[in-house]
């Protein structure tokens, strides 16, 4: 393709591989071409989608009628910091996993248990991207960004990305088109600590032990290949955008009235998973929210289906449209909320449509 080509199928960029065309789609290839790409759609008054991997994208099926950029940009930098800390400064358009095993095979430590992630490095501090007890908040130092209010690039410290669960300064806003993110890791053969209890048990460890950093990335990836969480063209159950709903957060009244609910419908027995957060509040689990009000593996509604191996991930396995996908996270959506009284909220961002 060349750098600028016109009605481009967005579901080509996407893993759910739904989404319509793009009126116009540009090739990023480095930083300068990316904001020169995002300055001329803004000096001309053209609606703007800046597009990664497409692993959190759900685009409405008349597709974007302005400029689609698809940032490309391989570069990655390793800089000596003091002691045993390394700073990685990798563009936006850098594979993640990548960049993960890259990291890991040269023992670096920070990243290892966000092995198998797809999408690119510029999407991580949006979502602050997490799994298996680690979020990528914890190892940025910076993030570079072209702020398109001032028409400047500007870096941010990790401090002034606002990061909290699944969330940053930069979701659900559109001033700030990140450039680059930079990590500082720790040059150690060991991973982290495993904070995950479903991860320490497949290592044959306990919470907080640290293994070897090419263990730690191996059982990662042989968890969410399990569930089909690792791109594979031949499982239609990796036709997805990974976990469509964030775990509930709830206050203390919230949780209170849940875990009432959940007894009235479960018994006593079966209480709900509830994990305490810094500022109070309880997380529960959105699979075991989803399962418990009676939506199973492979559950479907038409053409898209909850995946066979894991209830947060909807799909494509073929022949299903965005407003497919819709229907059955909302199907989902309501259903939970009528037995539980939680309204689930999509993880994926969503373009020209809404849940």
């Amino acid at each position: 393709m060349s750098a600028t080509a016109r009605q481009v199928p967005l579901s080509d960029y996407t893993t759910l591989r739904l989404g319509g065309p793009a009126a116009v789609l540009r090739r990023a290839s480095d930083t300068e071409s990316l904001v020169a790409a995002v300055r001329a759609a803004d000096a001309e008054g053209i609606p703007l989608l800046v597009l990664g991997g497409g692993s959190n994208l759900v685009i409405a099926d008349s597709g974007f009628p302005g400029t689609v950029v698809h940032v490309d940009s391989p570069g990655v930098r390793f800089t000596p910091g003091e002691g045993d800390t390394v700073r990685v400064a990798a563009e936006a358009g850098v594979d993640w996993d990548s960049l993960v095993e890259r990291c890991t095979a040269e023992g670096l430590s920070g990243i290892e248990c966000l092995s198998g992630i797809p999408g690119r490095v510029g999407s991580t501090p949006i979502q602050n991207v997490g799994a298996y007890g680690q979020d990528v908040s914890e190892t940025i130092s910076t993030v570079r960004v072209y702020d398109r209010r001032t028409g400047e690039l500007r870096t941010l410290t990790g401090a002034e990305c606002g990061f909290a669960y699944r969330d940053s300064a930069f979701k659900g806003d559109d001033r700030f088109i990140v450039c680059e993110v930079a990590f500082d890791l720790t040059r150690s053969p060991l991973s982290r600590p495993i904070a995950y209890a479903e991860l320490a048990r497949r290592l044959g460890v306990e919470p907080g032990d640290r293994v070897p950093l090419a263990a730690a990335r191996a059982a990662v990836l042989e968890l969410r290949k399990g569930k089909g969480m690792v791109l594979d063209p031949g499982d239609p159950d990796t036709r997805s955008a990974g976990s469509f709903f964030t775990n509930p957060i709830l206050g203390p009244d919230e949780f209170t009235e849940f875990t009432k609910r959940a007894a009235e419908r479960l018994g006593p027995d079966l209480p709900p998973p509830g994990f305490a957060v810094p500022d109070g509040r309880t997380k529960t689990s959105a699979a075991w929210l989803i399962e418990k009000a009676g939506f199973r593996k492979g559950f479907s509604v038409g053409p898209a289906r909850i995946s066979t191996k894991h209830t947060l991930a909807l799909t494509n396995p073929g022949g299903a449209t965005t407003a497919d996908l819709l229907d059955l996270a909302r199907t989902v959506r309501a259903g939970v909320a009528e037995a539980f009284g939680v309204t689930l909220v999509n993880e994926p961002v969503m373009v020209g449509t809404s849940l």
